[in-house]
């Protein structure tokens, strides 16, 4: 008998040791800022896929690039295993988001992991240079010292909003760092923007140039989703201010 496909699960492909990781995660948002950003801390880290998220509230979506079929939602940790990075390339719909939530944050917990940082772009007409950040009070304090943003108020909805409310209520540390980004198109300004504050925050030392040099490329390859991002952003995650 078939197994009934599961509300949402962690699914791992691969069995690492992964040690209290800090974990990164981006999902589709304004600019794409949060894939673009997470798909290249990966390429620089060296990380490996470690497992996919797995749920029937998953529209029945598959990515390929330059024509390799990968899966929508996956999990990534680096050789030490004391970073992983969530990346979800695709729209999500508010069905089903609590129990997704749960079970990313439940696996969190299982690998010993202290603190989340969703990676996100706020829509606006133009890049500002600027990372802004959400957070606790303490942490928010420790950001500008960073030279990160507070932003003053708004609301986080959609996935990033779900993990930010549940890491209230559970003993782990939610925070998110944003960058306003292009309404439309896909923003590697923005996600380097970001990138470079983890760098300064998290005293990390990822290079941005190839993000940057690579804007004509990656506007070809994310634009589609850009597009359906705009299409959904109603329903989709993000920050209004």
């Amino acid at each position: 008998m078939q197994k009934e496909f599961p509300e949402a699960e962690v699914f791992e492909i691969k069995k690492v040791n992964l040690k209290s990781p800090i974990i990164f995660a981006g999902f589709v948002g304004a600019g794409l800022v949060g894939p673009l950003a997470i798909n290249h801390i990966i390429e620089k880290l060296e990380m490996k896929e470690i497992a996919v998220m797995r749920s029937k509230y998953l529209p029945p979506s598959t990515v390929f690039m330059r024509g390799r079929l990968r899966h929508p939602f996956r999990f990534y940790a680096n050789k030490e295993g004391t970073i992983c990075a969530i990346i979800c390339e695709i729209t999500l719909r508010m069905e089903g988001i609590y129990t997704i939530v749960a079970s990313i944050l439940d696996w969190a917990a299982e690998k010993g992991s202290k603190e989340i940082v969703i990676l996100d772009g706020v829509a606006s007409e133009e890049h500002d240079d600027v990372a802004y950040c959400a957070a606790e009070e303490d942490l928010v304090r420790l950001m500008a010292d960073a030279d990160i943003s507070l932003i003053p108020q708004g609301f986080i909805t959609g996935i990033p909003g779900g993990i930010l409310n549940e890491c209230l209520v559970r003993e782990i540390q939610g925070l998110t760092l944003l960058a306003k980004a292009n309404k439309i198109d896909p923003d590697p300004a923005a996600a380097s923007t970001l990138i470079e504050a983890i760098n300064r925050f998290y005293k990390m030392e990822i290079d941005v140039e190839d993000l940057l040099k690579e804007r004509d490329r990656l506007h070809e390859q994310f634009s589609e989703l850009s597009q359906k991002y705009v299409e959904h952003r109603e329903e989709l995650s993000g920050m209004y201010m």
